[in-house]
């Protein structure tokens, strides 16, 4: 029963922590767009690079 004296306001100081990491991180804007990374990757311009010998049309 003494480790409850330990474990209890640690669990507390615990979840603080946790709460403060997210709410900084929603008034950090990490949450504002969720979708655009993945859709950039999808995205991404796959034709191969022109090298300075190659002739432009």
């Amino acid at each position: 029963m003494d480790i409850l004296i330990l474990l209890i306001p640690l669990s507390l100081v615990l979840v603080g922590v946790i709460a403060w990491i997210m709410l900084w991180a929603a008034k950090s804007g990490q949450f504002d767009d969720l979708e655009g990374p993945g859709h950039s990757v999808i995205m991404d311009d796959d034709s191969p690079p022109q090298s300075d010998d190659d002739p432009k049309p």
